[in-house]
């Protein structure tokens, strides 16, 4: 067999294991590992680098409404472009339901934004605002057939959260067609009972977003969540956890052995409170939900990925503009924090902040870091085998690693839309240097060579806790 591409002298890593082997690839797919591979199209030397599966980020906010007068700084293009860059070969962004919208003709008008102009793979997972009979009996069951087998639910932010029992009836459809549901776990009713008490105390600066959005607010609504979830009797993810009562409340659901899927970010690993609290409005480029916390909750976060309690690691990559009128400091969100939008970007640096952090520094193997950006990602949200690891039959879908790269992290050389990184002047160690989509090098040594449009959209199967559970 004449192959396409050989990957030659790597260190290849799965979830698994760590060995030495050379990797063919033909018609877009890993056909070979082995040494001595025959010819091949092109070759690769990745002596003393890691050959990695390409990164899977999970949970990406691109293009997306976000209130009146506000914008969101990363379309499909933008958005892919600097994933790629970050090592990443899919992504799965949320597609929003408006109130009063149907899911078809929201996920119409997402597919649209998308078509032709990705660099990575994408599939979404749904929003859910507005569970209408319709909603759960017809348009729901009838997408999770056609590939939208997840999607998410939120318990804050009024317009978009549902109520208990609104969140109940949404996870029965889920126990009906085997679709996973994806919560956001923070108190609204206590969140708005703590803005009403700062604003009346004339505290509006940013800081005031991390005291109005505590951890008991946090840790209330992800024991509630996974209560619901047991009530209809379905597997849970928990997204974004950010502090250590929430993790124990994780630890104690399934101790009781309910399955529950839990995720962090690297907000809440290299952030904290403190830094809304920047001069000038500063603070607001840190604003995301939750918040981040402290150094206590910091090292909490870091066992949980170190001890397993944590399955992903994403970016919610939820990016905005600082210094503009639609983004960070619209004219409402420049003199409350209330109206400052939430989130931050990051889905360039997700990857490299987690080997330089975790696997350089000895908090993780290069398995588990494998497991917890690719792997892991692929099995929860239906996309394994295809995708997330290195085996004979999988996407070609790869990054090489220069695993001893030193590079201080400048918004400057970043690839998102915004306008700032909250990990700017961060050293890291570790970058991918050349990635390749579907067998094709989209990144060579740094520079992007693939096109725009390169990437497609990717339908998905039930995830495999679902599959499990039959």
């Amino acid at each position: 067999m004449d192959l396409d591409l050989v990957i030659s002298g790597g260190t290849v890593a799965t979830a698994s294991d760590v060995f030495s082997c050379d990797i063919g690839i033909k018609d877009g797919i890993i056909v070979q590992l082995g040494h001595d591979l025959g010819p091949a199209k092109e070759t690769i030397d990745a002596t003393g680098h890691y050959v990695l599966p390409g990164g899977i980020d999970s949970h990406v906010h691109i293009a997306q409404p976000s209130g009146e007068g506000i914008v969101m700084a990363d379309g499909f293009e933008s958005g892919t472009r600097s994933a790629l860059f970050g090592g990443n070969t899919t992504i799965l962004p949320f597609c929003l339901q408006e109130k009063g919208q149907s899911l078809r003709e929201a996920l119409t008008g997402y597919h649209a934004l998308a078509e032709g102009n990705c660099y990575t793979d994408i599939s979404f997972h749904l929003i859910v605002s507005d569970p209408t009979a319709a909603v759960l009996g017809q348009e729901l069951p009838a997408l999770v057939a056609d590939g939208y087998t997840s999607f998410k639910v939120f318990m804050t932010y009024e317009g978009l959260r549902l109520n208990d029992a609104e969140i109940l009836a949404t996870m029965d459809v889920a126990r009906r067609t085997g679709a996973l549901v994806m919560v956001h776990c923070e108190n609204e009713d206590a969140i708005a009972y703590l803005i009403g008490r700062h604003e009346a105390e004339g505290e509006v600066r940013p800081r005031a977003h991390a005291t109005t959005r505590p951890v008991a607010a946090e840790r209330e609504a992800t024991h509630r969540a996974m209560s619901l979830a047991e009530i209809v009797d379905v597997p849970v993810v928990i997204v974004h956890v950010s502090n250590g009562a929430a993790i124990e409340e994780i630890r104690r659901a399934r101790a009781r052995g309910r399955k529950v899927v839990s995720e962090t970010c690297p907000q809440y690993l290299m952030l904290t409170a403190a830094d809304l609290e920047g001069m000038d409005w500063e603070g607001a480029k840190f604003v995301c939900s939750p918040p981040p916390r402290d150094e206590t909750e910091q090292e909490a976060c870091w066992n949980g990925l170190e001890e397993g309690t944590f399955d992903l690691f994403s970016s919610d990559h939820c990016p905005f503009r600082y210094d503009d009128p639609e983004g960070k400091l619209n004219p409402k969100g420049a003199a409350n924090f209330r109206h400052i939008p939430n989130g931050i970007p990051g889905v360039e640096t997700r990857l490299p902040i987690l080997f330089s952090e975790g696997v350089v520094k000895g908090r993780i193997d290069l398995s588990r870091f494998v497991a917890l950006t690719a792997t892991n990602q692929a099995k929860v949200y239906g996309l394994y085998p295809q995708k997330g690891t290195i085996a004979i039959g999988a996407d070609a879908d790869i990054a090489i690693w220069d695993p001893t790269a030193q590079r201080t992290i400048r918004h400057a050389e970043l690839h998102d839309g915004a306008d700032y990184s909250p990990y700017e002047g961060l050293a890291v160690t570790g970058w991918p240097t050349t990635v390749i989509l579907g067998g094709k090098v989209m990144i060579r040594e740094g520079a992007l060579v693939g096109a725009k449009g390169d990437g497609a959209y990717r339908s998905r199967g039930l995830s495999s806790l679902i599959a499990a559970r039959g």
